[in-house]
């Protein structure tokens, strides 16, 4: 059996899986709840001055039959006195010593402020403090969370001044409202950041009711904006956890985020450059007990691929992710029907004909079978009949052999310009 021990930025968890600062983590109850079902680690909710939360405040985009394939929240940060919330957080490390216990924290952008939470959490024995500079709804509006987050001068002098007052390990939770999620990852690390957190919530509407044309969800006939979450985000967060990773700027440990569902999840995360990863809307839908199928899947999976330790996985992944101009030209695939498999629904010729290639042909064999082929030659492997195949294995991509030389778009852009360069000589020495 593997080692599920990590170590992020010094902050030690019997297992990679940890709770993301969320309703889940509101009170000592419910982490030490968690840290008995076998979560490794929990960021508490966000503490700061106690706020007024609302009613209602959750909503879920269900789809094709999948019950909260999103989910969206106008939830904000405690409304539970600090006092309260230090005690809870002191009792629950002296029961749990070895569990990952690390708060998530949110004030005014003002030295003094940070200096005088962080002195107050870190009295009670935390291991870490995560930094909310992603809440996208509510406390955006008081000049808190995504709206500190989304100004990389703020979350430098905000990361630093935490630092200043910090004795344990400070992460920095980034907001993925932005352009370039790598600015204020850099931000955090000149701030001090010894990790990032990514992603927070990503600002959104779950929807409008047709019948009384209310948001969904509505407070009194009124909407707002709110953060959404769930597997439906889950390739954004990848990709930013993995421009992160990759940029070799930021240089610090990932705590991913953003859509993990199951143990495949969280292992796609580490090899995407997170050194662990943080669950929030998957333990909402299902319960704490969603950790136990975590634990044994990752498991199974380092034990059958020989890894002795979960470590092994972090960043394995990295440097296969490159910009789209590295990419090479000339590799080929090309799609093939299993006609033994083909269950002759027609869905890869439909969505070929009308919005790929036209490239599959409908045919009829001698013995007057129907069937399906593709014109390998006017097919540009796009997967397009591969991924609307209802059928596991009756379409597959099959790499072509290239009789070219591997040459990238940028090699290409290279060689046009020394060859036009070339040519200015020649026609300078006439």
């Amino acid at each position: 059996m593997a080692d599920l021990r990590i170590n992020l930025a010094g902050i030690t968890s019997p297992n990679p899986f940890w709770l993301a600062s969320a309703p889940p983590t509101n009170t000592g109850y419910q982490v030490q709840r968690a840290f008995e079902a076998g979560w490794g680690g929990a960021v508490w909710k966000t503490l700061g001055d106690p706020i007024i939360n609302t009613s209602s405040r959750f909503a879920a985009v269900h789809f094709n039959g999948q019950r909260v394939a999103g989910f969206n929240n106008i939830e904000l940060i405690t409304d539970r006195p600090l006092e309260v919330n230090l005690q809870e957080i002191y009792e629950t490390k002296k029961r749990f010593p070895n569990h990952a216990l690390v708060v998530s924290l949110m004030v005014e952008p003002k030295r003094e402020k940070w200096h005088e939470i962080v002195k107050k959490v870190e009295a009670v024995g935390v291991d870490g403090l995560e930094l909310n500079f992603g809440c996208p709804h509510g406390m955006a509006e008081r000049g808190m969370g995504s709206a500190s987050g989304q100004q990389p001068d703020l979350v430098e002098a905000q990361t630093m001044w935490a630092k200043e007052a910090a004795k344990t390990p400070v992460i920095v939770k980034l907001t993925p409202n932005i352009t370039d999620i790598t600015s204020t990852a850099k931000a955090a690390v000149r701030g001090g950041a010894d990790a990032i957190s990514l992603i927070n919530t990503i600002n959104s509407l779950a929807g409008v009711d047709i019948d009384t044309w209310n948001t969904i969800p509505h407070v009194g006939g009124k909407g707002s904006h709110g953060g959404y979450c769930g597997p439906a985000v889950k390739p954004i967060a990848l990709h930013m956890v993995a421009d992160c990773a990759r940029n070799s700027e930021v240089g610090i440990p990932i705590s991913g985020i953003g859509g993990i569902s199951n143990w495949r999840d969280a292992v796609e995360f580490m090899l995407m450059g997170a050194t662990g990863v943080q669950i929030c809307t998957a333990a909402m839908h299902h319960g704490f007990r969603i950790v136990e199928d975590m634990i044994d899947g990752l498991n199974n999976y380092l034990d059958e691929k020989g890894l002795a330790s979960v470590t092994d996985l972090i960043g394995k992944s990295v440097p296969r992710y490159s910009d789209w101009g590295n990419l090479d030209l000339n590799y080929a695939v090309v799609a093939k029907i299993d006609n033994d498999t083909c269950i002759n629904c027609n869905k890869c010729h439909i969505a070929c004909e009308d919005t790929s290639h036209q490239c599959i042909d409908m045919l009829t064999s001698d013995e007057g079978q129907s069937y399906l082929q593709v014109r390998e030659e006017d097919c540009v492997g796009c997967n397009l009949c591969a991924i609307v195949c209802p059928v596991e294995g009756a379409i597959t991509m099959v790499e072509m052999a290239s009789t070219e030389s591997p040459m990238t778009w940028n090699q290409r852009q290279e060689a046009i310009a020394k060859l036009s360069e070339g040519n200015s000589n020649k026609k300078e020495a006439v």
